[in-house]
C-alpha cells in the first residue's frame, strides 16, 4: 500500500496483524485486542503523540476499524470511512493565517473586503478572528502582498466532492450525503486520523466456520506484488489461507463489458449519452452530485465484481464472496442495499496481505497458469480499459464504432468537468469512461506499490494471456442464470448472452 507516510502504513499494518493473529486463534476478546494497545505503546513515553494516553486512545480507535466497527463506540456511522477524533486535532484549525509578509499597510484593503469583521490590527500585523472567519478568502485576494495564506487541510483539499468540513473545535467530519467512499482523504491525512472499516476478521470468521468463501481478485492485482506474482501466485496464497477459491475479476470486466456494448449500441440509436457503470466512486459521484444524469445516463450494468459475485452465488447461493482490490470504494459498494447480491466482502491489498502475514502464508511464484478473464476484461484496470472492452463487444457484434465518441476520466477533476459537461448539455462525447483514480484502478488508493512499479511489472505478465475474444470467452459461463442488472432483474429470455453456445 503506498501512502503519503510510510510510518502511517507500517503501524496500520501491525495492528492488523495483531488483530488478525488473534481472530484465527479465536481469542479476539477485550483482553486480547487490549495487549495490542500496550505492544504499540508501552510506556511510560509516548512514541508518535503527545502522552501515552492519547496514543493509546488512538491507538484503540485503530483496532475497532480493524475489527469493522466505528472508531467511536458511543458515534457509530454506517460509512465505511471513519475519522478517529482523538488522532485528529493538530492540523491548523484556521483555514486563512497572516503571514510576517503582512507590512501593516495604511490602505488595509484586507479588512475592507472582510464582510465578516474577522479581521483587524494586532500588534505588529493584521490577525484573523478565527471565530468570525467564514474562510470565504476574500482577504488573501485583496491583500496586495499576498501576506495571507490559505492553510488548506490535507484531507478537505483531497476530497473531489467537498464532502471534508470541521467541528467547533476543528475535528474532521464527513458528510455521508456527499462522500463518495474513493479513499483520498484516507491517503492524505498526515495524521492517519481517518480510515475504513476493515472486514478481515469476518472473512477470518467465515472461514474458521467452514464456509465456502471465495476470493475475488481485481483486474489491477497483476503487477502490484511484482512481475513474478501472477494470478495463479495469489490463487495459491489465498487457497493456502483457507479460500475455498479464487476468480478474477476480469471475467467480470468480460461479462459487464458485453452487456454495456448492448446497452451503448442502443444509447446511440436513440442519440443518448451514457456512463460506464465499473467504478462505485464514479457511480457515487453521479447519484449524489449529479442526480439527474444518473437517472438518464448512467449504465444499468453492475460492477465486474458485482457481476463475479453473482455468478458464484447463481452456483452456490451459500458461498461467502469476498474482492480484493486497491479500493476503499469497493466496500461502500458491497454495503449498498440498492445492489442485491453484491459482494459479501471488500479488503484492500494491505489487508489481505496483513491475513497472509498473520497466518505465515507467503506470496510465492508457482508454475501453474491461470486465465479466467479475456486480456480485455483483464485491462480494465487501467484508464481507457473499459471503453475499449466495450467497444471490443460492439466490433464483436459487428457494429461499426468508427464514429464512436468516447471520453476517458481519470481521477475526480476530470470525472466532475465530464458530468458537468453532460449536465449542461455540452459534451460533445458519446459515452464517458469514468474511473475516479488517476490512471485507473492500478492507480488506486490502496495500491500495494507505485504506480509506475506496477504498470511495468503488469506489462509482463499480460503479455503472456492468450488472445481470446470477449464473447468467446462467456460461452462458458451460464449468463442466464444471474442478473447483469444493477436492480437485480431477469430478462424474461435470459438476457442478449444467455444459452451462447460453446
Amino acid at each position: 500500500m503506498i501512502t503519503n507516510d510510510k510510518g502511517i502504513v507500517e503501524l496500520k499494518h501491525f495492528i492488523l496483524r495483531e488483530v488478525c493473529r488473534l481472530a484465527w486463534a479465536g481469542e479476539l476478546t477485550p483482553e486480547g485486542t487490549e495487549e495490542i494497545v500496550y505492544k504499540v505503546s508501552p510506556g511510560p513515553k509516548p512514541q508518535y503523540r503527545c502522552c501515552v494516553y492519547k496514543e493509546r486512545e488512538i491507538i484503540r480507535g485503530r483496532i475497532r476499524l480493524a475489527i469493522g466497527h466505528s472508531p467511536e463506540p458511543n458515534h457509530p456511522t454506517k460509512n465505511v470511512v471513519a475519522v478517529i477524533p482523538a488522532a485528529c486535532d493538530d492540523c491548523p484549525i484556521q483555514e486563512y493565517s497572516v503571514s510576517d509578509i503582512c507590512r501593516f499597510c495604511l490602505g488595509k484593503a484586507c479588512l475592507n473586503a472582510c464582510r465578516f469583521d474577522a479581521i483587524g490590527p494586532g500588534d505588529t500585523k493584521m490577525r484573523i478572528d478565527s471565530t468570525k472567519c467564514k474562510a470565504c478568502g476574500q482577504c488573501a485576494k485583496a491583500c496586495p502582498f499576498q501576506a495571507i495564506i490559505h492553510l488548506a487541510r490535507p484531507c478537505r483539499k483531497a476530497c473531489p466532492v467537498d464532502a471534508i468540513y470541521y467541528d467547533e473545535a476543528g475535528i474532521c467530519k464527513i458528510d455521508d450525503e456527499k462522500c463518495i467512499h474513493c479513499g483520498n482523504c484516507i491517503h492524505n491525512c498526515p495524521f492517519g486520523a481517518i480510515g475504513s472499516k476493515i472486514y478481515c476478521v469476518d472473512v477470518i470468521r467465515a472461514i474458521r466456520e467452514g464456509k465456502r468463501v471465495v476470493a475475488m481478485c481485481a483486474p489491477a492485482t497483476e503487477g502490484q506484488f511484482g512481475k513474478d506474482i501472477s494470478m495463479a501466485a495469489m490463487r495459491a496464497a489465498l487457497k493456502k489461507l483457507g479460500f475455498a477459491e479464487m476468480v478474477e475479476v476480469g471475467l467480470g470486466g468480460d461479462m459487464t463489458a458485453a452487456y454495456e456494448a448492448v446497452e451503448w449500441i442502443e444509447a446511440k440509436k436513440e442519440g443518448r449519452k451514457m456512463t460506464t457503470s465499473c467504478c462505485p466512486a464514479f457511480i457515487s459521484m453521479l447519484h449524489h452530485h449529479f442526480p439527474q444524469q444518473y437517472e438518464e445516463n448512467k449504465s444499468t450494468t453492475v460492477s465486474p465484481m458485482v457481476a463475479v459475485s453473482r455468478y458464484l452465488k447463481s452456483q452456490d447461493p451459500d458461498c461467502v464472496t469476498v474482492f480484493i482490490g486497491p479500493c476503499i470504494a469497493k466496500k461502500g459498494e458491497t454495503r449498498n442495499p440498492t445492489i442485491v447480491d453484491s459482494a459479501d466482502y471488500a479488503l484492500t491489498y494491505g489487508e489481505i496481505v496483513a491475513m497472509l502475514d498473520s497466518a505465515g502464508v507467503a506470496l510465492e511464484p508457482v508454475e501453474e497458469d491461470y486465465q479466467e478473464a479475456s486480456i480485455f476484461g483483464k485491462k480494465f484496470a487501467g484508464t481507457g480499459g473499459v471503453g475499449s472492452a466495450v467497444l471490443e463487444v460492439m466490433e464483436e457484434l459487428g457494429e461499426d464504432t468508427g464514429d464512436v465518441k468516447l471520453l476517458t476520466c481519470a481521477g475526480g477533476d476530470e470525472c466532475k468537468k465530464a458530468l458537468t459537461l453532460l449536465k449542461l448539455g455540452r459534451l460533445p462525447e458519446d459515452f464517458i469512461e469514468g474511473m475516479m483514480c488517476p490512471g485507473g484502478c492500478v492507480g488506486g488508493p490502496s495500491k500495494h506499490q507505485a504506480e509506475n512499479l506496477v504498470v511495468r511489472a503488469r506489462t509482463d505478465l499480460l503479455a503472456k494471456a492468450d488472445g481470446r475474444k470477449i464473447l468467446e470467452n462467456l460461452k462458458r459461463y451460464p449468463m442466464d442464470q444471474f442478473s447483469m442488472y444493477r436492480d437485480g432483474h431477469m430478462d424474461p429470455d435470459g438476457g442478449p448472452f444467455a444459452n451462447r453456445e460453446a
